[in-house]
């Protein structure tokens, strides 16, 4: 890359207004852990209807007074998020020097994928009017089990799925997520809720897609794509099991910290 690029990555990543925007996105990525922790809440209590997933919380939001005008402004948060996780796959992570600063814009990178998903959903049911959503795994499975060695491909998404929600449980358990909280998010009375929220949140959402990761391991074994799904059919079937309300519960609180912890997050955004 060019001293230039770089530079220009510099002053973008010291940006007043990008500083805003990524707290918008910030607020909306939380808002939707709020929501599918509510609607998993609802599912373990045996009364929801709508899809315990990212899809079915930005329905949620599509159906109030407003709706759609949120998710539009959401959708620009989302954008935010995705340019300042490319400025730091670039340019980001001087603190960091070799293999460490590799690891942190491999990170960022990844993240890049996450938040541009959230994003392209979040757009796509505003543009619908709210219709849309629900679970496509199944069958998006499916045609990739029907491709030359799609079973291996299967396989390698479960597995890389497992691997993220392990990292998401190695850093909730390590506190890792600290780095991104200013001092004055980490002390007091508020800190050690803001901290709590992290490392409740970051397990809890870490086990629901380990849940995913192996739905799709499953799938990639029995070659049956009827064995794999997203986060609402790998909740449903915790609740199949032996104190399985209880779980979701529980699972559903942690996901809800998370949503939490990001909104502190955006209040004491380290950039």
């Amino acid at each position: 890359m060019t001293g230039s690029a770089q530079e220009f990555g510099r002053k973008a990543d010291d940006s007043d207004t990008l500083d805003v925007a990524v707290r918008v996105g910030l607020i909306s990525y939380g808002a939707v852990h709020v929501l599918i922790a509510w609607l998993a809440a609802q599912l373990a209590f045996g009364r929801s209807e709508g899809s315990a997933s990212k899809d079915g919380a930005l329905q949620e939001i599509a159906q109030q007074p407003l709706g759609l005008v949120v998710l539009y402004a959401m959708t620009a948060g989302f954008v935010a998020l995705v340019v300042w996780q490319l400025i730091e796959m670039v340019a980001g992570h001087r603190d960091k020097d070799g293999a460490k600063r590799k690891l942190k814009q491999s990170s960022s990178a990844l993240k890049v994928a996450i938040y541009g998903f959230f994003g392209f959903s979040s757009l796509k049911i505003a543009i619908s009017g709210g219709r849309g959503g629900g679970d496509k795994t199944e069958p998006l499975t499916a045609r990739v089990l029907a491709l030359p060695a799609g079973q291996v491909l299967v396989g390698i998404i479960g597995l890389a799925v497992a691997s993220y929600a392990a990292v998401l449980i190695y850093r909730g358990f390590s506190e890792g997520f600290r780095e991104h909280l200013k001092s004055q998010g980490q002390t007091g009375d508020l800190g050690r809720a803001y901290v709590l929220f992290g490392k409740i949140g970051y397990v809890s959402k870490g086990l629901a897609l380990l849940a995913v990761g192996g739905l799709f391991l499953w799938a990639a074994w029995t070659q049956d794509s009827d064995k794999a799904g997203g986060l609402d059919q790998a909740l449903r079937k915790l609740l199949d099991q032996p104190f399985g309300s209880l779980m979701l519960g529980v699972i559903a609180f942690g996901i809800g910290c998370y949503g939490l912890f990001c909104f502190a997050r955006a209040r004491h955004l380290d950039r």
